[in-house]
């Protein structure tokens, strides 16, 4: 143990004697560990970001499409509102607690001059609990709405931001849809940014009015997406289940060759989860290589010392030194430059990380950096390796050198 504080504080002298060439060398690894731990912690915020985003979406959901994932997509049956009151039924399908059929599509909407292109959807009673929807003001589409074709609309936070510059008091204005008037009922509170662009641009009408008025398909009874809510997280694969049955029964189709596609939100969890975990370990591995470049650095930095140092190391061999010890004394020297390094690394890539999210937020694209205890030790360690690793040469250099021949170097 004393030897090794000893190696340590000759390391420390003698990476002192040349603070300018240690300093140039230590900073291949602070870009190194810094640029590892700030791309790692982004890629995991923004998992973190697309995984909160993919919940937010409701709990238990299943997403229901038509076209199947092998059939001719022309020859599938569209989905509509029967199969919605079928799978609504609680006797066939005892599993699910909610259905909300869906029909979307994009509108312009107007207001006192101010106007913009937004999604509009057509939407249940039943939409709200789906969701997972709250109201900020007002209410919700009811089932009078629905009885009467109502001209009413609610509004996301950030289209009601860009018509009228606020987001309370809306209730009762009117804005124009695709130029037909539509009375504000309410204000959707803010669900941020998502995977699928944002959730709080966006409009919401009764389902029966956008049919009829707004997104006209070929069939009056077409709907576009059904959400299905599970009754719990356990059931979800016995309700995905039961909506196959129900489908493939309506639309008289056989196992193997449905023409619709059922999601869950797991499905979706996982996928995005693979992607940003290659994504981040891509990132990560593009980051590592230039560590690599670092402990090179570090390389030929210790060869030159060497060289350096040759008479120096004769006498300490002349003196008793063992080859152990001349190893030793190289070795602590390239390590200490990569833990330095690895140390302000670390410092560096916190606040790049930190800027970043600061950054993120400011373009309303809310990325959390998530710098874990792992990745820094990771990063620590990784940069101590790759000094030892490249210093180990050098070191054994050093220490095979004959003490005559070091001593008659110049």
């Amino acid at each position: 143990m004393i030897s090794l504080w000893i190696s340590f504080v000759e390391a420390l002298e003698s990476l002192s004697a040349n603070k300018l060439r240690s300093a140039l060398t230590i900073l291949g690894i602070v870009i190194g560990v810094a640029a590892v731990i700030a791309l790692v912690s982004v890629g995991r915020g923004a998992q973190s970001t697309i995984t909160d985003s993919i919940q937010g979406i409701g709990t238990n959901l299943l997403f229901v499409f038509s076209g199947g994932t092998t059939d001719d997509v022309r020859n599938a049956k569209p989905l509509t509102m029967g199969d919605a009151e079928a799978i609504s039924d609680p006797f066939t399908a005892p599993s699910v607690a909610g259905v909300a059929p869906v029909l979307q599509g994009s509108a312009e909407v107007t207001f006192g001059g101010e106007g913009s292109v937004t999604t509009v959807s057509g939407v249940t009673p039943g939409y709200a609990a789906v969701r997972n929807l709250k109201i900020s003001e007002g209410e919700f589409i009811s089932e009078e709405h629905m009885l009467g074709r109502a001209s009413v609309v609610l509004l996301g936070p950030e289209t009601a931001e860009n018509l009228f510059g606020r987001k309370e008091g809306l209730v009762g204005e009117t804005v124009r849809v695709e130029g037909q008037p539509f009375r504000v009922i309410g204000v959707l509170e803010s669900r941020g940014g998502s995977t699928f662009g944002s959730q709080d641009d966006l409009m919401l009408v009764p389902l029966s009015t956008a049919q009829t008025r707004l997104i006209r398909r070929g069939s009056r009874d077409r709907i576009d997406i059904l959400l299905v809510q599970a009754a719990s997280p356990r059931e979800v694969p016995q309700a995905s289940e039961e909506v196959a049955q129900i489908l493939r029964t309506r639309h008289r189709t056989e196992i193997g060759a449905d023409d619709f596609t059922i999601f869950t939100q797991q499905d979706f969890l996982n996928t995005a989860s693979t992607i940003t975990n290659v994504l981040t370990i891509f990132l990560g591995g593009i980051a590592a290589i230039s560590l690599l470049v670092g402990g090179i650095g570090i390389m030929n930095i210790m060869l030159v010392s060497v060289s350096e140092r040759t008479r120096e190391i004769g006498l300490r061999k002349a003196l008793g030194a063992h080859k152990r010890d001349i190893l030793i004394q190289f070795l602590t020297e390239s390590s200490v430059l990569s833990l330095i390094g690895g140390l302000i690394g670390i410092a560096l890539g916190w606040t790049f990380s930190y800027f970043v999210g600061r950054i993120a937020n400011a373009y309303d694209a809310p990325i959390n950096p998530s710098i874990g205890l792992d990745v820094v030790l990771l990063a620590t360690l990784f940069s101590t390796a790759v000094g030892l690793f490249f210093g180990l040469y050098p070191a054994n250099r050093a220490a095979n050198l004959e003490p005559v021949e070091a001593l008659r170097y110049e």
